[in-house]
């Protein structure tokens, strides 16, 4: 139930904030140009909550948080007195409208780059691209444990987001990659990775289809950090240590040491034997682990976490400028190219998520700490931007292509093939949000 809740918590957060500062977007250009606006609404459906200010905007909440709109006063939707026409939508030319309509988009852009900036500032956590096992196609590329992707085509590759953002995009058209490795022993070397033999691309099952095991998903238990004052610190255990057995029990993985710590505290009376390797030497503490009642249940924390190669990237405020612009500029590109393959038929349709997965991950984000919470709202108003400039009637970019096609012909398109093309994009729309719906589902029912 709290993770329920958790998610539309933050789902709700973040669909405010976005929905806001696109509508934002068309309202404050349309004030520039002098357009009345009628009705400046927050969520669709029936309002919730309401006010008119001082010009004449109705600001609205709406009881359906999925979506918003600005309405302006038009001609065509209603009678105009004569001396109300010159703030009339219709009445501006065509230049004007255009940037309106494209001042939505515009304005997630900027609050995209404005979040990735404060997200480099705080600090974003990640982890390298350090390869843990390898298996089929990752194996036959000779890619071996411990190897660090240092680029991939030249490209360099800091984190395993970029990794992923990176190959995926790649494997739709079906590309052979090189990629430049570190080895264990320093020394480095090129890969040659054929995405072609991935049969169709599922970006849940992305990893596993290339073969490679991110390092950080299942560690050695090797520790990497010991909390001050924690019984491991108290037991005398460092960081560095390589923990070989919990009582008689050999252990190799940080998550097999994890669980079979508490089989051993239960079985044990609350002490445990850790062997552990450091350097050269082999050595067996003593150690009392901390007992933590969570939902009616015991759990023994000793206060380690494994090595997982994580990495932060942090910035000073003018630093954070570019490399907001360049994380916004990969994410585009990628964006652009996965639509691109999806329209192709290249990509399958079961990777589209909708507001259900989007809420998820909302709450995911949030539960790790405020940059992830940001890198969430910062793709989020990103895929908002590039969703509303697809040509589709009833989306931004649809009002764009009509407003260039009146200014190449010199005339407004006919009603007759604006509602067609409304017809056409709501069907798009509906059928886009019935497929996203019906993965949400199936992902939870799988799950």
């Amino acid at each position: 139930m709290g993770e329920i809740v958790g998610s539309v918590f933050w789902f709700l957060v973040a669909t405010s904030i976005l929905i806001t500062f696109h509508e934002f977007g068309h309202y404050w250009v349309a004030r520039r140009f002098g357009v009345h606006v009628l009705r400046f609404s927050i969520g669709l459906g029936k309002p919730l909550w309401r006010r008119v200010a001082a010009n004449g905007t109705e600001f609205v909440i709406a009881a359906v948080p999925l979506g918003g709109y600005v309405k302006f006063l038009d001609e065509r939707d209603q009678e105009v007195p004569a001396h109300l026409r010159s703030g009339a939508f219709n009445a501006k030319p065509v230049g004007q409208r255009f940037l309106i309509v494209l001042a939505g988009p515009v304005f997630n852009l900027i609050l995209a780059l404005a979040v990735f900036w404060v997200m480099l500032m705080v600090g974003v956590r990640d982890y390298q691209p350090v390869v843990g096992d390898v298996t089929g196609l990752a194996q036959r590329a000779g890619l071996e444990t411990g190897d660090r992707i240092v680029a991939i085509d030249e490209q360099p590759m800091s984190t395993w987001t970029h990794v992923l953002v990176d190959l995926t995009t790649k494997a739709y058209r079906d590309a052979s990659v090189a990629i430049t490795v570190e080895q264990a022993n320093g020394n480095l070397t090129t890969r040659r990775l054929n995405l072609a033999e991935i049969d169709a691309v599922d970006e849940s099952k992305f990893f596993e289809q290339v073969g490679v095991t991110p390092w950080h998903w299942n560690p050695p238990a090797l520790v990497g950090f010991v909390a001050p004052g924690s019984p491991a610190e108290r037991a005398g255990l460092r960081v560095g240590d390589s923990i070989t057995a919990v009582g008689d029990k050999a252990v190799d993985r940080f998550v097999a040491m994890r669980d079979q710590l508490q089989i051993a505290a239960k079985a044990e009376g609350g002490t445990v034997r850790l062997s552990i390797r450091r350097g050269a030497m082999t050595e067996t503490l003593l150690i009392k682990p901390d007992a933590i009642e969570e939902g009616g249940k015991t759990r023994y924390q000793i206060g380690i976490a494994p090595d997982g190669r994580a990495t932060t990237r942090s910035y000073g405020p003018i630093a954070a400028m570019p490399a907001a612009v360049s994380e916004a500029w990969r994410m585009t590109v990628g964006s652009f190219k996965v639509i691109w393959h999806m329209i192709a038929g290249n990509a399958q349709l079961k990777n589209i998520s909708g507001p259900i997965s989007i809420a998820q991950f909302a709450n995911y984000s949030a539960e790790g700490g405020l940059s992830k919470y940001l890198e969430f709202l910062a793709l989020i108003s990103l895929s908002l931007c590039i969703m509303n400039l697809l040509p589709i009637p009833v989306l931004d970019g649809g009002h764009l292509v009509y407003c260039a096609a009146e200014w190449l012909k010199g005339s407004p398109v006919s009603e007759r093939t604006q509602l067609i093309g409304q017809y056409f994009g709501l069907a798009a729309i509906l059928a886009l949000m019935s497929l996203a719906f019906f993965n949400d589902i199936s992902r939870l029912v799988a799950s």
